[in-house]
């Protein structure tokens, strides 16, 4: 998962730069925030019961 990650970083790097575009540069986050929710989504409990258990952890 962190190859298709530096991937996506790269490219996007590249393509920013190629394309004089600066918003490209924004698509990494993107992605991370993308696969943040999707593994929260997994998880059996409810959405928001399992953000409340994740931010409840000390």
């Amino acid at each position: 998962m962190l190859y298709v990650f530096l991937l996506i970083t790269l490219a996007s790097v590249v393509f920013a730069f190629r394309l004089k575009k600066p918003l490209l540069l924004s698509l990494p986050f993107a992605s991370i925030f993308a696969y943040l929710i999707v593994q929260i989504a997994m998880v059996p409990l409810g959405f928001f019961e399992t953000l409340k258990f994740i931010f409840q952890l000390r």
